[in-house]
């Protein structure tokens, strides 16, 4: 009989071990078959989670005991303290209303933000109803203005309504603050009149647009909170309001009333100092703001006291306003067309008036142009108000806004802006004529040009025979003479600032420093060429080619006649003309250097034929011609005479 012997692994093991040994056998037989590389890996995840559950705990522990103490120093009571004379110097509600310039950036401190989300949120769950959203009102008239051309401190207005609608916007911006002065000085010069009656004819609909701005203005006007004063100024200030008024009956009737000042004094800013100091604290000091309003059409006779009324307005913030014309491009003469009648003679003339220039001193030459074709150039608008007063309304945060522009020309925007005015103050300006001789020399031969209109030169020569002929060269040579010898002056100056021409700061002074010179030496060019062809003709006078001819005629030529000296002249004025044009393009210096160099500087001459008066075969005598020409003279001069005496001062 056999007997089995019992394994020892089985030993007291139950039932279900048998499956367990089974699974260990085979996971030992899974793991013997897995390479190293993956039972690596393996361990490395396992300590991985391990450290990051060991992490996560020990972090979890300190958050709650820093919030626990964090908890016990707030329980802890904390004083806070604000300072009193902070609260009393800032705010809208101090007596200086000055704000730092961080807060001027900011206009109003910011809301508690974490409050304010808190406030939404609660009045949202406690009334949850969507708003009615009222019907937006309808803008105003007044606010239907067209767009303006702004150009710095200038705003072209299309003309004198155009700014008055202007202005009525800036005084509804300033009844948007508080109570507002606005005081209006009329010129009283007779080229004003006009202006005057236009601006009366407009002042009721000024009112009606303030009223109609939806902005509470109409119970605002009958509360007199805006009030009007009305001044007139010439050699003497007038005020025609000893009060400000707010009834527009009143207003319209004291620019009605405005006295004509022939003096031809204009002493505008002397008259806005006497206003600033007589109302600027009428009802109180700071009570109201101060709008004052100049209407015009000259700079001023007393312009060179910009800086003294400049302070004193622009530390209290009076705002200036100037509804004025355009300045003349680069000088201070423009011209103001006016008829009028004497003795039973009508007249009408051109007459000259302070309108100018934009900058403190005249930068552009005075010369006329050869050809009388672009005579109409010499008036060309500066596209900006006068120095003086477009500074004044720069300075005190106002406008200068053109309601006439004589022969304005559009220049581009974008292209005018580096060319602007210089509006700094006069002591600055002097300083850079004083440290750089080109602009010296500049302004210096702008002073020195020739005021006097220069005959055109004659062109047209009757030569019946070599007599006849040189009398009339004689005479032709005569005011070219005069003229040349301003010419020769003028090039003598510029060229004296020639060194410093590179040293110059701003494209305005080396466009109008190059044209300057590119002007003077062509118009040299051609009066030395001129008086070059005339006397050669004078001392040995050319044979006609075709038969009948009996005149000669001068026509412009890329011939130069002179000699070398003229030659190098000519180039010299290309070279500066050409540069101007290449530099400056679409200003009014390229524009002005592209004319000069459309006209040839050289000189040829042409024969033709013209018809020559017969002697008279008629009742009248040669004796009696002459008397009837002597009394149409003296006519004439008559007529002068009663037109001299007769004529106006704007």
């Amino acid at each position: 009989m056999s007997t089995s012997v019992a394994d020892p692994r089985r030993t007291n093991q139950p039932a279900h071990s048998d499956a367990w040994e089974g699974y260990h056998l085979l996971l030992a037989d899974t793991i013997r078959e897995i390479p190293a590389w993956g039972i690596s890996l393996a361990l490395h995840v396992l300590l991985s989670a391990v450290l990051g559950l060991l992490t996560f705990t020990q972090i979890h522990s300190k958050r709650e005991s820093d919030l626990t103490t964090v908890f016990d120093r707030v329980a802890e009571p904390v004083e806070f303290r604000i300072s009193p004379e902070i609260v009393e110097r800032l705010g809208s509600d101090s007596d200086s209303n000055a704000i730092s310039a961080s807060l001027a950036a900011a206009r109003r401190p910011g809301p508690d933000t974490h409050r304010e989300i808190e406030r939404r949120v609660e009045s949202f769950l406690i009334n949850p109803d969507i708003p009615i959203i009222e019907e937006l009102p309808a803008p105003s008239e007044a606010s239907l203005v067209k767009n303006f051309d702004a150009v710095g401190a200038t705003e072209h207005t299309g003309g004198t309504d155009g700014a008055i609608d202007r202005l009525a916007l800036e005084i509804a911006a300033s009844l948007r603050e508080r109570r507002t002065l606005v005081a209006w000085l009329f010129d009283e010069s007779l080229s004003m009149q006009q202006r005057r009656n236009a601006i009366a004819d407009r002042f009721e609909n000024v009112y009606r647009q303030l009223g109609q701005t939806n902005l509470g203005l109409e119970q605002a006007l009958k509360n007199e909170t805006l009030q009007t004063a009305v001044v007139s100024f010439g050699r003497e200030t007038h005020f025609l309001t000893e009060e400000p008024v707010a009834d527009v009956t009143d207003i319209v009737k004291a620019i009605r009333e405005v006295q004509l000042d022939e003096s031809g004094d204009e002493n505008v800013f002397s008259a806005v100092e006497l206003v600033f100091r007589r109302w600027f604290n009428h009802d109180g000091p700071g009570r109201h703001n101060m709008l004052i309003v100049i209407v015009t059409d000259e700079r001023g006779t007393d312009y060179y006291r910009v800086e003294d009324v400049i302070r004193p307005l622009s530390r209290r913030g009076v705002r200036v306003y100037c509804v004025g014309n355009a300045a003349v491009f680069g000088r201070e003469k423009g011209y103001v067309r006016y008829s009028w009648n004497s003795e039973g003679e009508h007249f009408t003339e051109d007459l000259p008036v302070d309108q100018g220039p934009e900058t403190v001193a005249p930068e552009r030459l005075q010369l006329p142009f050869w050809t009388g074709r672009h005579q109409h150039l010499e008036r060309m608008s500066s596209g900006y108000g006068p120095y003086a007063l477009t500074r004044l309304c720069t300075e005190t945060g106002g406008i200068y806004l053109i309601a006439e522009d004589s022969l304005g020309m559009h220049f581009d925007d974008g292209i005018m802006r580096n060319y602007r005015p210089d509006y700094r103050p006069i002591r600055e300006y002097e300083r850079q004529l004083n440290t750089n001789q080109a602009k010296a020399a500049l302004v210096h031969a702008a002073r020195l040009a020739p005021v006097e209109r220069v005959p055109p030169p004659v062109l047209y020569f009757r030569a019946d025979n070599d007599q006849i002929l040189r009398q009339q060269i004689t005479e032709a040579q005569k005011p070219l003479a005069h003229l040349d010898y301003h010419i020769n002056t003028l090039q003598q100056v510029i060229e004296s600032g020639e060194e410093h021409r590179d040293r110059l700061d701003s494209p305005r002074w080396k466009a109008g420093f190059d044209l300057a010179m590119g002007r003077v030496l062509a118009m040299r060019v051609r009066s030395l060429g001129y008086n070059a062809v005339l006397a050669e003709m004078k001392s040995n006078p050319k044979t006609f080619a075709t038969a009948g001819s009996n005149q000669w005629r001068l026509v412009s030529s890329d011939e130069i006649s002179g000699g070398s000296q003229v030659k190098r002249l000519h180039r010299k004025a290309q070279t500066y003309l050409n540069r101007v044009i290449d530099s400056h393009p679409g200003t009014p210096w390229a524009m002005l250097a592209g004319v000069e160099l459309n006209t040839l500087m050289g000189w040829a001459w042409t024969e033709g034929r013209i018809q020559v008066a017969q002697s008279n075969t008629g009742n009248n005598t040669p004796s009696q011609m002459r008397l009837d020409d002597e009394e149409d003279r003296r006519r004439q001069e008559r007529r002068r005479i009663q037109r001299e005496l007769s004529r106006p001062r704007l």
